[in-house]
C-alpha cells in the first residue's frame, strides 16, 4: 500500500494485482487489465519496426498478416484489438482475421474502404488479460 497525505494511492495484493487511484481521486484503475499488452509498428510486408510482446510475424499475402505473441492472451477472443494503416490517400481499415486468430497469434487484414486487401504500413495494439 502506498499512501500520501494519509490517502491510499496504490494497492497490491499477494497475487500482484495492482490498483491505483485515478486522476480525480474517486476512481481506481487495475493496472493488469488497464495496460496495453502488445503493440507493433510494422511495414507493408509485416516486418516489425518496433513493438512489444511480439516475437514473430508472417505475411500471408496481400494485406493479410499475423504476429506471434511472446506472452499469450488468456484465450482467443478474450482481448480487444485496434489498429491503423498508413497511406497517403484514403482511409485504410484494419480488421481482425478470426480464421487465424488464437490466444498466441494476432491476425489482421488491411483493406481499402471498398473491402479489397492492400499492403500498407500498419500499427496494432492489444488490450485484455494475459494467460
Amino acid at each position: 500500500v502506498l499512501k500520501t497525505a494519509n490517502t491510499t494511492r496504490l494497492t497490491m495484493n499477494a497475487t500482484g494485482q495492482t490498483t491505483i487511484v485515478g486522476e480525480g481521486g474517486t476512481t481506481t484503475t487495475n493496472l493488469q487489465n488497464g495496460l496495453c499488452k502488445a503493440w507493433v509498428n510494422a511495414d507493408s510486408d509485416a516486418s516489425r519496426n518496433n513493438g512489444f510482446n511480439f516475437d514473430g510475424q508472417t505475411d500471408h499475402g496481400t494485406g493479410d498478416f499475423s504476429y506471434e505473441l511472446i506472452n499469450h492472451m488468456s484465450a482467443t477472443n478474450a482481448y480487444s484489438q485496434s489498429g491503423l494503416a498508413r497511406a497517403s490517400t484514403d482511409a485504410q481499415i484494419i480488421t481482425r482475421n478470426t480464421t487465424r486468430d488464437t490466444a498466441g497469434v494476432v491476425a489482421v487484414e488491411v483493406g481499402e474502404h471498398d473491402g479489397s486487401l492492400v499492403d500498407r504500413h500498419h500499427d496494432i495494439q492489444i488490450v485484455g488479460e494475459l494467460a
